[in-house]
């Protein structure tokens, strides 16, 4: 099957334009009358229903943000009564209480459907053995992909996380052939698969990953799918939006949005100003049909771009860029920008390293610095100290031509740093910045 919806998924962009319109105007007047939140946000800006007739209208409205979600904890924020919320998911949240995010039974069918779309983009169907190695609980990653796969017949292993070894066997005793999990646990699986003597590319039938939850980048990809021989799927979602919900078809060139379930702004985080057409900036996003817990220009933090030209798959919906990081993830050192995908980016260009890596930032008296610590190669891996500072100069040089600042790197052995069964923990940021 070629299109879960062909009649939505190659309608003229002008056709969705209108679509977009129509429940853009909906959503507002809904929550205008129904939401005491959106109500005193929008009178506040001076902003009533009837200022918004098109979609460049929405930038009349107020942003919202993640403080908003922790300071109506847990459901103060809710747009429908509780007899029709039929499940709950929260985020795990770093400090205070988590995000809980409440769904009716619409809010889990709009959510299943645009995963259908996207997993049917990525070629799979009905024939297909889905191996969910997310998540299950109150993570909204595990189930996402669960029931979208069950939507488009294909059977679903719900493996969740952990004992890797179980995993492997069940990728190779099932004939699984599509995996969902962060990239950086697929290269783990990978890794574990040659220590005990097994190809993923050789003995097993796997051949899609559907892979996100954590940046990562091009060169990643490429790194795992020539190990693999999978296609790796980057995929976008966010536990205050539904989890995951969109992905890349099969051209792999951005990640499909469906305009009939969002709207997706990039704008400028310093001026919050649209930036120009394919320039990259912090994506703002409305989940246009959510009834539970809607979202209006959701400041979620993550920069990337846009791109509203039909796909070579024959998809019209716009496409979003590999994000390249997070305006909170941003660090600031000596004040100069550094996002970990940059140094991920890096490193994918230099063989003599691997895919793992950690960032240490410190501060020494009045002075931020850097170390980063990057695992050898297996090839690579020496005692000659002539080479392994060879090896070392030529990271911190290729660091030091992208970052535009000095970076102390150490080189450990393989397999020595922590590995990560969900989201991997690039930085370790131990500045009392407060």
């Amino acid at each position: 099957m070629e299109y879960w919806d062909p009649n939505i998924e190659t309608l003229p962009p002008e056709e969705l334009d209108v679509i977009q319109a129509k429940l853009l105007k909906k959503l507002v007047r809904r929550l205008w009358d129904n939401s005491e939140f959106y109500h005193e946000r929008m009178r506040k800006d001076d902003v009533r229903p009837d200022d918004i007739q098109s979609i460049d209208d929405v930038t009349k409205l107020p942003f919202m943000y993640k403080t908003d979600l922790r300071d109506n904890y847990p459901d103060l924020i809710f747009t429908e009564p509780q007899k029709k919320i039929i499940r709950y998911h929260a985020s795990s949240g770093t400090t205070g209480k988590p995000t809980v995010v409440g769904y009716t039974r619409n809010d889990l069918d709009m959510w299943s459907t645009s995963l259908a779309r996207a997993l049917t983009s990525c070629g799979l169907g009905e024939d297909d053995v889905v191996q969910v190695s997310n998540g299950y609980g109150l993570f909204t990653g595990g189930l996402g992909f669960h029931y979208a796969a069950e939507k488009i017949g294909a059977a679903v292993v719900p493996a969740s996380t952990g004992n890797t070894k179980r995993q492997l066997e069940l990728i190779k005793d099932l004939n699984v052939t599509a995996m969902a999990c962060t990239p950086s646990y697929m290269i783990h699986i990978a890794e574990l698969a040659e220590s005990m003597g097994m190809s993923i590319k050789d003995d097993t039938k796997l051949r899609v990953g559907l892979l996100g939850a954590e940046p990562w980048s091009e060169s990643m990809r490429k790194n795992i799918q020539s190990d693999t021989g999978i296609f790796a799927q980057n995929c976008y979602g966010a536990s205050e939006l539904s989890g995951p919900m969109f992905t890349e078809c099969l051209e792999q060139q951005g990640i499909h949005v469906w305009k009939d379930i969002a709207l997706v702004e990039i704008l400028d985080p310093d001026t919050l100003e649209p930036v120009s057409p394919g320039e990259r900036g912090e994506m703002v996003l409305t989940i246009l049909q959510k009834e539970a817990m809607p979202m209006i220009r959701y400041r979620i933090g993550d920069i990337t771009a846009l791109s509203e030209e039909e796909c070579a798959c024959g998809r019209t919906h716009p496409r979003i860029d590999r994000l390249s990081g997070r305006v909170d993830d941003m660090l600031i050192i000596r004040g100069i920008n550094v996002f970990p995908s940059q140094v991920e980016h890096a490193l994918m260009a230099i063989p003599e390293v691997g895919s793992h890596y950690q960032i240490e930032v410190d501060r020494k008296g009045s002075l931020d610095v850097i170390m980063l610590k990057v695992e050898l190669s297996k090839e690579a891996f020496t005692d000659d100290i002539i080479k392994l500072r060879k090896i070392t100069h030529t990271v911190s040089d290729s660091l030091r031509h992208i970052l535009n600042i000095r970076v102390d790197v150490q080189l450990v052995e393989p397999g020595t740093l922590p590995r990560f069964e969900g989201k991997a923990k690039r930085v370790i940021d131990r500045r009392n910045l407060t």
